[in-house]
């Protein structure tokens, strides 16, 4: 049915957003800013830039600065997700599209030394618009050489999904990251587990 199969990366590919926002929190308490968790989950699935102009914080790339600096030593050892490896090994032509920069791959993804898996990884600093636009997404399926109706897209946030439908794809939920089916009403898949994906290959 589907020729490329897109991921996003951060609570699709890897466990990493309470890393993130454990690492926001601290770095904006100590500007005196005090949010709970749940009040910064708005920040998963776009760049971190994008995060600092919504909260309003006056000097954005100091800020930036200290927030990657303290997720940096964590996301060494950041942990993939159960079955996602085995479900990347059978799937034919694969891409990432992440809201990651380009140096923060650098110190977690590519250290787990799996990305040699994908044909192509679009970052946040590829692209001068990021998801919920196309524009990340559309760059993907132009390196893949693929039509939109030849792709799905996996991830787990609202801005996943809009991207996806911005662009034409169909969107997978993939429900061990988003926890909750809440607002993806438009989604064309549920995915509870990363096995569910291969239903998609012999269905």
């Amino acid at each position: 049915m589907y020729t490329a199969f897109i991921f996003d990366l951060d609570g699709t590919i890897i466990d990493s957003e309470m890393i993130g926002l454990t690492a926001l929190q601290a770095t904006l308490k100590e500007q005196g800013i005090d949010k709970d968790l749940d009040s910064l989950r708005f920040s998963l699935g776009i760049p971190g830039l994008k995060t600092l102009e919504i909260l309003n914080i006056a000097d954005i790339p100091t800020t930036l600065e200290s927030w990657m600096e303290r997720e940096k030593p964590l996301l060494k050892n950041v942990p993939l997700f159960e079955g996602i490896i085995e479900v990347i090994d059978q799937l034919p032509k694969m891409g990432i599209v992440t809201s990651k920069t380009a140096e923060e791959m650098d110190n977690s993804f590519y250290l787990l030394n799996i990305h040699q898996k994908f044909e192509v990884i679009v970052c946040a600093s590829d692209t001068k618009r990021h998801k919920p636009y196309p524009d990340p997404l559309n760059l993907g399926l132009s390196l893949l050489h693929c039509e939109p109706n030849q792709a799905i897209y996996i991830g787990d946030s609202i801005y996943d999904m809009r991207c996806a439908h911005a662009a034409g794809v169909d969107f997978g939920l993939a429900l061990w990251g988003a926890r909750s089916t809440d607002g993806f009403d438009e989604a064309q898949y549920i995915f509870e587990t990363p096995g569910d994906i291969l239903k998609l290959m012999n269905g």
